[in-house]
């Protein structure tokens, strides 16, 4: 009953536009089924986890939608933190919380926003990595990387580690988002795994080793009260803008020494980070072409369709993405998803805040 779970939600999911807005994220769409992704990642866990032991951060804009997404989550569980600060003093914030409630508390870092296929092998792994933490280690969770992945940070885990065994495996380094060259070097050695974002320590040792690593954040989260307390809200508006904008990930575990690592077996992992991922999760019919709306399609292959009930006609064009909303229309090449970020900041320069 110690273990709980931290789902980080404040994404913006800007290559989700235009379905993806500031108040409206692809975290609380129906991106990859017929739940959002948050409520599918809490439905998940929940053989774990119990509702009452998730925990949720989240951004201003976001907290009420996702309060009326997940009623079984208690409501003041799901926190907005006041200002963007990456996820270190997110997870630190969360750790001063739960240790203030449970001094043996032992948590789990979960993004809001992945696609896992095979629920019962994750949670296998998840289970093992939740002991490792109980014990005083910071467990993280790696993929065996399907393809030379650019996009991806990696771990490092010693030779001969065996996916699926869920045993712990010293991690020999963490690796930033390589070139296509060092990407395929790491997928031809076999013991480099992407680096998935779950994370597993107690609350004592993830805030000892914040203390070690970033001391200004730590001391920081430090003087905020108990969370029970009714001065946190007010003194949390104070003091967290006022922390390190850095990753868990760079500031603390490329440091830490007491880092194991998990090689997931084939759990159907992804973490739908463009258009074109959805694309690959969805079904197609004939000729390659995925459709949420009704389609007709004349010489067209490989192409992404979603514009809600109007229909869609395509002639002669190959792997495109069309996705329409009331005040937005995107058409893209597929293979170049990952660019619509790019038209958000173009947005953003122009200060077209209504479409944001």
């Amino acid at each position: 009953m110690n273990r709980y779970g931290l789902i980080l939600a404040g994404g913006r999911g800007t290559r989700f536009w235009p379905q993806s807005r500031r108040s409206r994220a692809k975290q609380v769409l129906k991106i990859a089924g017929e739940r959002t992704m948050i409520q599918t990642t809490v439905d998940r866990l929940k053989p774990l986890l119990p509702p009452e032991q998730i925990w949720i951060l989240t951004n201003p804009l976001l907290r009420d939608e996702i309060v009326r997404q997940l009623p079984e989550v208690p409501k003041r569980q799901i926190l907005a933190e006041p200002e963007q600060r990456n996820t270190a003093p997110a997870i630190a914030l969360a750790a001063h919380i739960l240790q203030s409630i449970d001094p043996d508390a032992v948590m789990g870092v979960f993004p809001a926003d992945h696609v896992i296929e095979r629920p019962k092998r994750y949670l296998k792994t998840v289970k093992a990595a939740f002991d490792a933490a109980a014990e005083g280690k910071i467990a993280v969770l790696g993929i065996a990387p399907r393809w030379p992945e650019t996009g991806y940070g990696y771990v490092e885990l010693a030779k001969g580690t065996e996916a699926g065994s869920n045993q712990a495996s010293p991690v020999k380094s963490f690796r930033e988002k390589p070139d296509a060259k060092a990407a395929k070097k790491y997928l031809a050695k076999g013991n480099f795994y992407w680096n998935a974002g779950m994370f597993f320590w107690s609350a004592k040792t993830v805030l000892d080793s914040i203390r070690t690593h970033l001391p200004k954040t730590a001391t920081l989260i430090s003087s905020l009260p108990a969370f029970r307390d009714k001065t946190f809200a007010a003194k949390l508006k104070q003091v967290f803008p006022l922390c390190e904008n850095v990753s868990i990930d760079y500031g603390v575990l490329e440091k830490a020494q007491n880092v194991v690592g998990f090689a997931c077996s084939e759990i159907g992992w992804n973490d739908v980070g463009s258009w074109n991922a959805v694309y690959d999760l969805l079904p197609r019919d004939k000729d390659g072409n995925v459709t949420r709306s009704a389609l007709v399609a004349l010489g067209s292959r490989g192409n992404f369709v979603d514009a809600g009930k109007k229909l869609v006609a395509l002639v002669d064009v190959d792997d495109l993405i069309v996705v329409d909303t009331p005040d937005a229309l995107l058409i893209a090449n597929r293979h170049q998803a990952q660019k619509v970020a790019e038209l958000v900041k173009i947005l953003e320069k122009r200060g077209s805040n209504e479409l944001l």
